[in-house]
């Protein structure tokens, strides 16, 4: 875990946190930790007073996409290795919003296939590619996370049937299935599922157990997930081929 996000999470569980406490927690210098906390103020993940923080972010509420991209990097790109590898060339990909799937998007500029990205960031990731067939969606954009959402982007992703879907989630377990924090983009992740013929999703060893407040689908709908983590909590048993990266 990033000194960033590990800061992050105390003082949201906490409430807030003085500058002294999370550089015990962390091992840094308060001069570090005041740095940090000048930058996680900067993305609006918390509010600075003298000596310490106090959250901005509500329980059970997912932490900015600009926190999340310098996380678990190395995992995230093993993962998107192992989806791109899942792909073939001519097929027809809806790919999900989410870090791990805009790894995935840049591993699949090159490639002879068509994909209608989720969101922004892999639309852009994607916008240069000479080789790609790029179909974008309606929809409005969360801010930060550059997620499509909203009655035209579900429009668009009903419009068409994938040869694969690529999923990310908030949280992944066998008895509660794939969930999300947003209960619009749930409602954009259920349309993308529904609409490809092969579902994979893309999931990092932090997601796995944990449950996000909008249910998305059973994992019964997943015929793939490819994941970092060493054990499968029982996904295996629930019927769904786990893939090590």
């Amino acid at each position: 875990m990033s000194r960033l996000k590990q800061i992050t999470e105390a003082v949201r569980d906490a409430g807030s946190l003085g500058v002294a406490d999370l550089a015990t927690l962390t091992g840094a210098s308060e001069m570090t930790i005041r740095r940090d906390l000048e930058i996680l103020a900067a993305q609006g993940v918390l509010e600075r007073y003298r000596g310490g923080a106090r959250s901005l972010l509500l329980r059970g509420s997912e932490p900015p996409f600009a926190l999340r991209s310098d996380d678990n990097t190395a995992a995230k790109r093993r993962i998107a290795s192992v989806v791109a590898g899942l792909i073939a060339d001519g097929e027809s990909v809806v790919l999900d919003s989410g870090t791990t799937c805009l790894e995935v998007a840049r591993l699949l500029h090159d490639r002879r296939v068509t994909v209608m990205p989720l969101s922004l960031h892999a639309v852009n990731a994607l916008s240069s590619s000479s080789t790609v067939t790029l179909l974008v969606p309606g929809g409005r954009p969360r801010p930060g996370e550059l997620a499509l959402t909203g009655p035209l982007t579900l429009a668009s992703v009903q419009a068409l049937r994938f040869d694969t879907a690529v999923i990310g989630c908030c949280g992944l377990s066998a008895e509660h299935g794939l969930t999300a924090f947003d209960l619009e983009d749930a409602s954009v992740k259920r349309a993308a599922i529904t609409s490809a013929r092969r579902v994979i999703a893309a999931v990092d060893a932090s997601k796995l157990t944990r449950t996000a407040l909008a249910h998305v689908a059973a994992v019964s709908s997943l015929d793939a997930v490819v994941t970092d983590a060493e054990g499968d909590d029982g996904l295996t048993a629930a019927g769904v081929t786990v893939v090590t990266a």
